[in-house]
């Protein structure tokens, strides 16, 4: 057992012990916060504004703020009262707590107290503390004794409160003041340890190519202190900071995603997008707090069943498509909002009318007006094998004859280029067949990739093709393949290339 959770044990009763002091007697509920506003961003980073009627003794003096973050950074205050300068801050961070006791404790004298199992009879011994470090080292009388966490009742009495210690994180504040009286005071400060996320439920009706979406804010808060009756703002979006951690848009891992080009009616600031909470709400320390921002029914999807294969890939087994699921976040007919970064988690009725879970997929920041195709898994009766056919090298000639066009200077000749060596050619026929299990037929999106090598090989063609394709762009060709009820469907394509 390490060092400092022994020794919060052994000191837990110490908290009881004291339980006269004012620090100890304060409820869980009471705060010395004012009207507190938490600005939350994606990066793991909050800003904090308090403002508190303090008052506040002419020419210098201290002022104390309780309740502050515990991870608070303080180079990054903000502290305004009228007629009053700030000086000096500190920031108290040795929170009361039984390790923290124990350790304050070494070269004081403190009291064992053991109780015996079989009988329940204490005996007390007065020790001093010698070493906290790997374990509880204390004199007794004339010999050294280590406290063995052996689960024997013991418990250390301490005879007061080290000044030090705060019951809770603390920022003090130097000040001089031009006059006496109360007023409001404000300070501002960012902290790590407040950080949001969105996560989507999505329910997806099949029959009627339908979606009915709700959108949850997911607040996090771990700066050890508890925010009460705080104004809340969400903003989507991750400002710089100078401790190089980059915010990488949220699980964007998704690549059919077209973003939009239609402007939110939400407000912004700079190029970030607001999610103010509606109310104040409690943001409770080791809290995870979720928020409705978004509740849409009725939006058009559908099912897309897709695979993309490599290009020259040959697959020795079947291999299960894609299924996805396709929908808008347009204002005519889609979402009609933007969608902050998070997770998207699809649901879908069975026969008895019960909602089941169907897949999850993550989204990055995506502008209104997008087009989302988002894979939910694996479709369980539909298989694609793709395979290479045939491959064979051409002659120069043979690649010149199906040539769709020719290279023209800007002056308007032709280049002609001499080698030095003989060029080769390929052709190549890829052979993909699919199945369906379905008792309906289906489309399967196929997506050919692998066919942009670099510069040198952008001149490839497409010799025959059963299915009529579509150029994605130089790199991929889009086959859209319909497959009948329970049956089979082989398509082949022959290109021919210089790789």
């Amino acid at each position: 057992m390490t060092k400092l959770r022994w020794a919060g044990q052994l000191a837990t009763a110490s908290l009881m012990a004291l339980g006269a002091s004012s620090a100890l007697s304060q409820s869980s509920e009471t705060t010395s916060q004012g009207d507190v506003s938490v600005t939350i961003y994606n990066n793991d980073q909050g800003l904090v504004q308090d403002v508190r009627q303090l008052d506040i003794a002419a020419g210098r003096s201290t002022i104390t703020f309780p309740d502050v973050s515990s991870r608070i950074r303080p180079e990054t205050l903000s502290f305004a009262a009228n007629g009053t300068a700030i000086i000096e801050q500190n920031f108290d961070f040795d929170l009361l707590t039984p390790t923290k006791m124990m350790e304050k404790a070494i070269g004081q004298t403190v009291t064992l107290i053991r109780t015996n199992p079989a009988t329940g009879i204490e005996t007390r011994e007065r020790a001093k503390v010698l070493s906290t470090a790997g374990g509880v080292v204390v004199q007794i009388g004339s010999r050294i004794e280590v406290l063995r966490d052996d689960g024997l009742p013991v418990r250390v009495v301490f005879d007061r409160v080290p000044p030090n210690l705060r019951a809770r994180p603390t920022l003090s504040v130097n000040v001089q003041s031009q006059r006496s009286g109360t007023r409001p005071a404000s300070i501002r400060y960012l902290t790590p340890g407040l950080g949001w996320n969105a996560d989507y439920v999505a329910l997806y009706d099949e029959g009627n190519s339908t979606i009915d979406m709700q959108g949850w804010v997911t607040l996090t808060n771990n700066t050890g202190t508890t925010f009460h009756n705080a104004n809340t703002l969400l903003v989507a979006g991750s400002p710089g900071t100078n401790n190089n951690r980059r915010f990488n848009n949220r699980r964007n891992t998704n690549r059919n995603i077209r973003p939009g080009t239609e402007s939110a009616n939400r407000e912004q600031l700079g190029d970030f997008y607001l999610y103010p909470i509606e109310g104040r709400t409690t943001i409770a320390n080791a809290q995870t707090k979720q928020v409705s921002f978004l509740d849409v029914q009725g939006v058009a999807a559908r099912k897309i069943y897709g695979r993309t294969v490599g290009w020259m890939q040959s697959d020795s087994q079947p291999q299960n498509v894609s299924s996805q699921i396709a929908f808008s976040s347009s204002a005519d007919g889609g979402l009609g909002d933007a969608l902050p970064a998070g997770t998207v988690r699809f649901y879908q009725r069975d026969k008895q009318g019960n909602p089941q879970f169907i897949g999850e997929n993550g989204i990055g920041h995506t502008p209104m007006g997008s087009e989302l195709t988002l894979r939910t898994g694996d479709a369980f009766d539909i298989f694609v094998q793709a395979e290479v056919e045939k491959r064979e090298t051409i002659t120069s000639s043979e690649w010149e004859r199906t040539a769709r066009y020719r290279i023209i200077k800007d002056d308007g000749s032709t280049a002609t280029i001499e080698q030095e060596r003989p060029k080769k050619f390929y052709q190549t026929t890829m052979r993909y067949k699919l199945t369906n299990a379905k008792s309906v037929p289906v489309d399967v999106e196929l997506l050919q990739s692998g066919l942009s090598r670099g510069w040198w090989s952008n001149d490839y063609r497409i010799v025959s093709e059963d299915v009529v394709g579509e150029q994605i762009n130089a790199n991929s060709r889009k086959y859209v393949i319909s497959v009948p009820a329970n049956g089979e469907r082989t398509v082949r394509v022959t290109f021919a290339t210089r790789y």
